[in-house]
């Protein structure tokens, strides 16, 4: 594996792991940014696999998604997970404080299918 693939998926599992160590203390935005922060990266990673060049300074999870071929079952959670690393940080993004927007339910949803992308993006990267 090229050094900057297992850069990219060795940082996106950290965020994983991290978002799984935020649910326990229950900073649930944290969760959530985390879980979108993993998939970018572990989208990344494959997509350097796979066509082996930068997919440059993008965070288009569906742009990604696409270009490596993601099954398309996994693209609604994209859509919805795209504009969390906006709203989980700032006050003035999502009209409230985002330690006060999300929940334990919400973040284990968001941990749930960041872990079902993970499974496929596993197997990429194990070509």
């Amino acid at each position: 594996m090229r050094k900057e693939v297992e850069n990219w998926w060795e940082q996106a599992k950290d965020d994983l792991d991290s978002a799984i160590q935020n649910l326990t203390i229950k900073k649930y935005h944290l969760v959530v940014f985390l879980c979108q922060q993993a998939v970018e990266k572990g989208l990344k990673a494959v997509y350097i696999h796979q066509k082996e060049l930068s997919p440059g300074t993008t965070h288009s999870l569906i742009f990604l998604a696409s270009e490596i071929k993601l099954p398309s079952e996994h693209f609604k959670f994209l859509r919805e997970l795209t504009p969390q690393f906006v709203n989980t940080r700032y006050p003035d993004a999502a009209y409230g404080l985002p330690k006060d927007l999300y929940d334990e339910e919400i973040a284990q949803e968001y941990l749930k299918k960041t872990k079902e992308v993970f499974k496929w993006l596993k197997l990429q990267i194990e070509k």
